[in-house]
């Protein structure tokens, strides 16, 4: 996916190293962690998996969100972030409602922005019914993948790339989507049911 970074956001560098004895945090995929690494790369390395920004243990909907976020942010915000890795190498609900589930909720986070934009509301609203739809389905089976993988490559990924332009306009883009970002990690880890209904914009701005 596209990294979309704020034109008016200046570079930012932050003097602390990498955590934990990590590569260096940076932004794209690398070729070998002496190079560096992004946030899914070190966090496949932490899951003993080979050197990837698709680690097996992290469902390829949250890695996307992830890989965006990593390319998109400033170097301080991306050093905060770096934690993260270790939660998102075992990160991969079952569920076959997790991606539209994930998908709905950054779009709602851009309705925020854009309350009147009346595409983030269709996909919002298509996110929402997919994943009322595959609340109760069964994980498994060949059927089922395939037509997941389907949505995920087609619909899916470009709702999510058009809400995530979103959310990089805006002039505080560092702060929505590392709290995007924390939130998605924590709710895949703690089970959050995935087939709950997709919250709107409007109950998003009633917080």
């Amino acid at each position: 996916m596209t990294a979309f970074t704020p034109p008016h956001t200046p570079p930012r560098r932050s003097p602390a190293g990498p955590p934990g004895g990590l590569p260096t945090p940076g932004r794209f995929a690398h070729l070998h962690p002496d190079d560096g690494a992004c946030l899914m790369e070190a966090a496949a390395l932490l899951a003993g998996d080979r050197f990837t920004d698709s680690p097996a243990g992290t469902h390829p909907a949250l890695a996307a969100l992830a890989r965006v976020l990593n390319d998109s942010v400033g170097d301080a915000t991306r050093l905060a972030l770096w934690p993260l890795a270790a939660e998102l190498a075992d990160a991969r609900p079952a569920d076959r409602a997790y991606a539209p589930w994930l998908v709905g909720t950054v779009v709602a986070e851009a309705r925020v922005l854009r309350p009147a934009s009346r595409r983030l509301a269709r996909r919002g609203r298509a996110c929402r019914r997919r994943g009322e739809r595959l609340a109760h389905a069964r994980p498994g089976g060949m059927p089922g993948r395939v037509a997941d993988l389907l949505w995920w490559r087609g619909p899916g990924r470009r709702h999510l790339e058009h809400a995530l332009r979103v959310l990089c306009d805006a002039p505080d883009a560092d702060q929505r989507l590392a709290r995007l970002l924390r939130k998605a990690v924590a709710e895949a880890r703690d089970g959050v049911d995935p087939g709950g209904r997709v919250p709107t914009a409007d109950e998003h701005c009633n917080r």
